[in-house]
């Protein structure tokens, strides 16, 4: 199951749906065959377009809000020449306000195996109330933390952290995170190794752009060095990474 924003990646030539939770959804869809996806849309243009593609990848509407009175979310992309994106993200879209009735919710508890929820949905009180009381419950909870702008905080980083199994983050986030969870400078192993055993993590997983990644559980760790290729658009990437990672753990494939 992943929950969180879905959403039009605006570029200067191209719209194209995005969003952290539904990428890696998506790619799992694509591997399973099926998938559970939390989210909300506007009833408007984008929505509908939306709507039109997961029908077509026959992604399950279910746990899908249509709110009438809010604007389905959207994000400006700009590249740099490495093609790195700069985001500027719309607030006060629909996916700001995903609510669960007490049925829908007894329902993903009991089907789902693992939850994949990040910080941007967070950043309202309706959306984080119901990502956090899905919490503590029977299954395994994976973190992307993808903090954007400043649509997060202290006390959402914090209860991520004491919620998840497994953490992802690329190296400024982890930075920041060592900065304000830790309150020291470490290095990446040590402060992987401390935040490991502040918060009970499992796995944390490190994405470090053209070094590759690195993966750290409790016990043993593994890198994996990336193809050179021509970069020409970054987005997504880490989402996919997730999704592998994610199915990984679930079948319990080792690390090295």
């Amino acid at each position: 199951m992943s929950v969180g924003e879905i959403l039009l990646d605006i570029y200067e030539d191209k719209k194209i749906i995005g969003g952290a939770p539904f990428n890696f959804i998506y790619h799992i869809h694509k591997f399973l065959g099926t998938s559970i996806f939390v989210s909300a849309l506007g009833d408007d243009k984008e929505g509908r377009k939306i709507e039109k593609f997961l029908t077509e990848q026959n992604i399950s509407k279910d746990f899908i809000d249509v709110i009438q009175s809010k604007a389905t979310g959207r994000v400006v992309v700009k590249l740099n020449k490495d093609g790195i994106p700069n985001y500027e993200i719309e607030r006060n879209v629909a996916y700001d306000f995903i609510h669960l009735t007490p049925q829908k919710k007894q329902k993903l508890i009991q089907i789902s195996n693992l939850i994949y929820f990040g910080t941007l949905c967070q950043r309202s009180s309706v959306s984080r109330t119901t990502i956090q009381s899905l919490y503590n419950q029977n299954m395994l909870y994976f973190c992307d933390l993808n903090l954007r702008q400043n649509f997060y905080s202290n006390e959402i980083i914090e209860a991520s952290l004491k919620s998840c199994n497994i953490l992802k983050v690329n190296e400024e986030e982890l930075k920041l995170v060592i900065k304000l969870c830790l309150g020291e400078e470490l290095n990446l192993k040590r402060g992987v190794e401390k935040l490991q055993s502040k918060y009970e993590i499992i796995y944390i997983a490190v994405t470090q752009g053209e070094k590759g990644a690195s993966l750290f559980s409790k016990v043993e760790s593994s890198r994996i060095e990336p193809l050179k290729i021509k970069v020409v658009d970054t987005l997504g990437a880490g989402d996919a990474y997730s999704a592998i990672l994610a199915l990984g753990i679930l079948n319990n494939i080792e690390l090295n």
